[in-house]
């Protein structure tokens, strides 16, 4: 008797939860979400840039692109319409981890489970925003927040460990990542019959370009995370500003700098196009 209320229960909870992530406000603050990693995805980029060519004044991370934005004319009205985003994108990823998403493959475990992460970095990057919009301070930046959540772990047993296996899990992140842009699966997250061939292509491009980057910024930084284990020193972990720094003083030079910069740019664009294709 109580297993089968439990499981009547457990089904009013997921109905509910169904019902709450196929909301309309949910949804359209799921898409404000997409456009908000976009803009913030396209002023990391351009900073980048500006540092390969010698004019980059700031980092590229999210400090950074806050401060960026909050320089403009209309900064602080865009800094809350940021946070709300992240909010908003936060919010829909908790939904779709109680729910499961509108494709297939966001139904499995795995899915549900990654859904739980963003939501929190996501849910983490709102309220670093909303306390620039009101005056709190910028948020630490990217590189001190590595070096110091390193350095924490390593305090404690078996730290060394964690570090290294986070690294790795990192670098297998960003494989993924890469590859699955490369093999076009973010295309089963697109309302494609929407889209005209034209459309079609640009998102193509976009996606495939944008996500490789991004794939190969998420390992390096992994590289740097399980260098700085497996030499128990907190300092060789890197943020994305020194990741991104990083590809500057490669053989490539500046060059490589700019074309993965490029490549963020192209996944910001990409992301602004899931604000209003995206199937949510």
């Amino acid at each position: 008797m109580l297993s089968g209320t439990m499981r009547r229960s457990a089904h009013r909870t997921s109905a509910h939860g169904r019902r709450a992530a196929r909301s309309q406000p949910l949804k359209l603050l799921g898409r404000a979400g997409f456009a908000a990693r976009g803009v913030l995805y396209v002023v990391i980029g351009w900073i980048a840039i500006e540092i390969a060519l010698g004019q980059g004044g700031t980092s590229a991370d999210n400090r950074g692109a806050l401060e960026a934005v909050g320089s403009t004319p209309v900064g602080s009205v865009l800094i809350w319409l940021l946070g709300i985003g992240f909010a908003g994108l936060a919010l829909w990823r908790l939904a779709q981890a109680a729910a499961g998403g509108p494709t297939a493959d966001e139904h499995k475990l795995t899915a549900r489970l990654a859904a739980v992460g963003k939501a929190a970095v996501y849910g983490f990057l709102s309220y670093e925003t909303f306390r620039y919009a009101i005056g709190s301070g910028a948020p630490k930046a990217s590189d001190r927040q590595s070096v110091d959540a390193t350095a924490t772990l390593m305090r404690y047993p078996g730290g060394q460990a964690v570090v290294i296996i986070v690294g790795f899990v990192l670098i297998g992140a960003g494989i993924y990542l890469a590859w699955q842009a490369w093999r076009r699966k973010f295309l089963r997250s697109l309302e494609t019959g929407r889209l005209t061939a034209t459309q079609r292509r640009f998102a193509i491009a976009l996606g495939e370009v944008g996500g490789i980057a991004r794939g190969v910024v998420f390992a390096a930084a992994g590289v740097f995370l399980v260098i700085a284990g497996a030499q128990h020193n907190p300092g060789q972990a890197k943020g994305l500003d020194a990741t991104l720094r990083s590809f500057a003083h490669t053989p490539a030079g500046p060059f490589l700098l700019v074309v993965v910069a490029a490549g963020l740019i192209a996944f910001g664009g990409y992301s602004c196009l899931e604000a209003g294709w995206r199937r949510v």
